[in-house]
């Protein structure tokens, strides 16, 4: 919902202004989907509302739900009829929202989904923030146990290529008046844009960030990752000095496996020298993460593979953990997302 829209509809029609901060109170924090909903406003007032004002910046919705019913996947149709996805997971008994920040992706890595599609466009901060109403209207409607908790800026697009849309939507997750969640239950993901991690170290220094590293070798890393071929390794771990010396923050990075890829004890043994090079190691936090399958091209890597990886990089003091991957079962997990609901 666009705010500024609302206050100009108010002024138009001679509305009190003490009506916005009501209706701004029912959408972002008692999550009605309706104007319908809000009791408080005059009947008329409500009806002419509901003829002229959006609350979502969707035309279309469609949800798979995982069989335990702790994933759901949202595929969301935009005013220009283009698509995108959205996902809702359990974790630790509260919901987690990943938000899209873009139609698609330029940066083509070679596992992921989103980037096969290509790019499309950047979405808007209300489209973004969108997301957010939708699932916490999800919620309401049918009654899903716990609240929404965590949001995430791990879904389709480079959220860094789309930072001046971000930036707003992030500012209108935190803002008091209207979601007010807090900066640390906020997280973002990158391929590795130095420049955007540095923004996001001056502009949110408590917000988390997590880098996707997949390998520690520039040859295999622009194989799978394009962009490390404008910004590599040596890159990356500037900006994250960077990035420490601003926040004393500890930063993510996200390591997906592959068998037979990167994941050899020499895979390991760079992994290690990356993180050992960064003036604050103690910083850095390693996620293995299991590969989503997206096509026949690239194979997990085995259990055993990833616990012996995991202990590798411990015996080395690097701290390390296998992130439990959820929403593969419905193609929503890290990785899947491509703007289309696979039923099959």
């Amino acid at each position: 919902m666009k705010i500024a829209e609302v206050h100009n509809f108010l002024e138009k029609n001679k509305i009190p202004s003490y009506r916005l901060k009501q209706i701004i109170k029912a959408i972002y924090q008692d999550s009605v989907s309706s104007f319908e909903e809000i009791s408080v406003l005059p009947k008329d007032l409500r009806e002419k509302m509901l003829e002229e004002i959006d609350i979502l910046p969707f035309i279309g919705s469609e949800v798979l739900v995982s069989k335990k019913k702790d994933s759901y996947k949202a595929l969301l149709e935009l005013q220009d009829g283009k698509k995108i996805e959205t996902v809702l997971l359990k974790q630790d008994g509260f919901w987690s929202a990943c938000v899209s920040s873009q139609v698609g992706c330029a940066l083509g890595c070679r596992f992921c989904a989103t980037g096969a599609f290509g790019f499309s466009r950047n979405l808007t901060s209300e489209e973004i923030v969108g997301q957010v109403l939708f699932w916490k209207q999800y919620i309401k409607k049918y009654k899903l146990e716990n609240s929404l908790r965590n949001i995430v800026f791990m879904g389709m697009g480079e959220a860094f290529m789309n930072y001046k849309e971000v930036k707003k939507s992030i500012e209108n997750l935190l803002d008091p008046e209207l979601f007010n969640f807090g900066v640390r239950h906020l997280s973002l993901s990158t391929s590795g844009l130095p420049s955007g991690i540095k923004d996001l170290a001056r502009d949110f220094p408590q917000m988390n960030l997590a880098v996707s590293i997949i390998s520690a070798n520039d040859e295999k890393r622009s194989d799978l990752m394009p962009i490390n071929k404008k910004f590599n390794l040596k890159d990356i771990n500037k900006a994250l000095d960077y990035y420490f010396s601003k926040t004393q923050r500890k930063v993510f990075l996200e390591y997906i496996m592959f068998y037979n890829l990167n994941d050899s004890k020499k895979d390991a043994n760079n992994l290690i020298d990356f993180v050992k090079s960064n003036s604050r190691p103690d910083l850095l936090h390693v996620n293995l993460i299991a590969y989503n399958t997206t096509g026949e091209e690239f194979k997990p890597s085995p259990r055993a593979t990833i616990d012996w990886f995991r202990n590798y990089m411990l015996k080395n003091k690097i701290n390390t953990t296998v992130r439990k991957s959820l929403g593969d079962e419905i193609k929503a997990a890290c990785g899947q997302l491509a703007g289309e609901i696979d039923k099959a």
